[in-house]
């Protein structure tokens, strides 16, 4: 003995005719949908963000997975582009990056134009 078929959405009849999802008639009547509402700006703003006048000069990448060998890049505007892969070079290369700071030209042209 078998069981009896059900539907595979219980307490909902099934249905007898599929219909398709129709864009929503316009507003106007006119049937044409509308693409873009009105009053809102098609063109692309710049941007207002007024900066302070600072800028990135110096980059330190510092990736150290759990079980893998840690590895540090040092970039800098400069010129410099350093890498260093395993733990000791790693933290020597951090250290070097943070002394770049008062050795680099760029940074230094800045520090003393400020003062």
């Amino acid at each position: 003995m078998s069981a009896p078929l059900r539907s595979p959405l219980e307490g909902h009849p099934p249905t007898s005719r599929l219909s398709l999802a129709e864009p929503a008639p316009a507003v106007s009547g006119s049937g044409a949908p509308k693409v873009v509402a009105e009053g809102v700006p098609t063109a692309v703003r710049p941007d207002q963000q007024t900066g302070d006048g600072r800028y990135p000069i110096a980059w330190l990448t510092i990736t150290a997975p759990r079980g893998a060998t840690p590895t540090a890049t040092s970039i800098c505007a400069c010129g410099r582009n350093l890498f260093a892969a395993g733990h000791h070079k790693a933290l020597a290369l951090i250290n070097d990056h943070t002394n770049h700071k008062t050795r680099c030209p760029l940074r230094a042209d800045q520090e003393g134009a400020a003062a």
